[in-house]
């Protein structure tokens, strides 16, 4: 048997054992599990999060205007569900209004709850 089949016959071998290796992910503590979050969580990142997480353009323009330290608007506890249906239908500063085209109530309902926690 030549090298090269050695080689291969040796990978093959190896393979269901580097299939059970645990590989350290880089970003533990930097981005949260996406299995981790809750249904509300997740509707809040896929609806506002380009603009309400960390170094969004809300985040950032707020951060401008305010405290940094309550410009990540899930870190914040002053936030009422009437103000955030309110910044959202009807726009507030930058933020242009978000239409019930973009965003139903419902789910406009939960984000505000998400927040307001």
């Amino acid at each position: 048997m030549n090298k090269r089949a050695l080689f291969l016959i040796a990978g093959l071998t190896a393979l269901p054992a580097l299939a059970q290796t645990k590989v350290e992910n880089p970003f533990r503590g930097v981005m949260q599990d996406r299995t981790a979050r809750t249904s509300d969580e997740s509707l809040y990142v896929e609806k506002c999060g380009m603009c309400h997480r960390q170094m969004g353009m809300g985040t950032v323009i707020l951060a401008r205007r305010m405290e940094p330290k309550i410009a990540i608007l899930e870190s914040r506890d002053d936030l009422t569900r009437e103000l955030i249906t309110a910044a959202v239908r009807e726009g507030i500063g930058n933020m242009p209004r978000i239409s019930r085209g973009e965003l139903s109530d419902a789910e406009l309902a939960r984000i505000a709850a998400y927040l307001a926690k």
